[in-house]
């Protein structure tokens, strides 16, 4: 079995706790609020914003066994540049203060995320930042499109507020068959449990991002276990 398919396999029930979350659940149903979007693109922004860093932070610390994934870690430096602007500009859409999310604070949950991200380089293993990347591009892949029309039905919202949504759902399908092919040449037993722990590790972080959203109020009783 390949690698990238062991790292599929081996956090797979790390996946669905991911999925499982009742705010995605609930928006696959079509509950959702603007404020609970609002609020997922104020915590994307604050996440998203620290993308190029972290790739930059991983190319800088990678041994020099490891000095050919630098093209790859360039590419993605490439595309991924400018994508925080795009969730600015959905806000603004939605009629959020885009201005007020640039300059102010994730939630804790997307700061522990980011802060263990920058973490795993700096201390444990600078490829466990793959763990970040095979998370975030497989959610945008599995999620985005399918959420973006079932939040922009019921709110009435225009194409213009679902750039960050739309844009990640088409380009990571192309990342994620990339990275498949770039985690297949990760041979080292160290490296490839270091980013399936990683891996594992922020399928929880990001799980905590969605469960520290605002839900939709028929959403939020049914979770409770109140009827509607």
């Amino acid at each position: 079995m390949s690698f990238h398919a062991q790292l599929q396999a081996q956090t797979a029930d790390a996946r669905m706790g991911l999925l499982s979350t009742p705010i995605i659940q609930g928006c696959l149903r079509g509950e959702v609020s603007l404020l609970s979007y609002l609020a997922f693109l104020r915590e994307a922004y604050h996440h998203v914003s620290h993308t190029v860093p972290l790739l930059r932070a991983c190319k800088a610390a990678l041994p020099a066994r490891h000095a050919w994934l630098e093209p790859a870690l360039d590419e993605y430096i490439e595309e991924e540049s400018g994508h925080d602007e795009w969730i600015l500009d959905d806000i603004r859409t939605c009629g959020g203060d885009a201005e007020a999310v640039r300059h102010g604070r994730p939630g804790h949950a997307t700061e522990v995320m980011v802060a263990y991200a920058y973490d795993t380089i700096a201390r444990r293993n600078p490829l466990g930042f793959f763990g970040m990347v095979h998370v975030l591009e497989g959610t945008s892949v599995s999620l985005a499109l399918m959420a973006a029309d079932q939040i922009q039905k019921p709110l009435g919202l225009p194409d213009a507020a679902f750039s960050y949504l739309r844009s990640h759902g088409t380009l990571d399908i192309e990342h994620t068959a990339h990275f498949g092919l770039l985690m297949d040449q990760i041979d080292d037993p160290q490296d490839q449990a270091d980013i399936v722990h990683a891996a594992r590790a922020f399928y929880r972080l990001y799980g905590d991002v969605f469960r520290g959203l605002p839900m939709p109020e028929r959403s939020a009783r049914v979770a409770a276990g109140v009827a509607a």
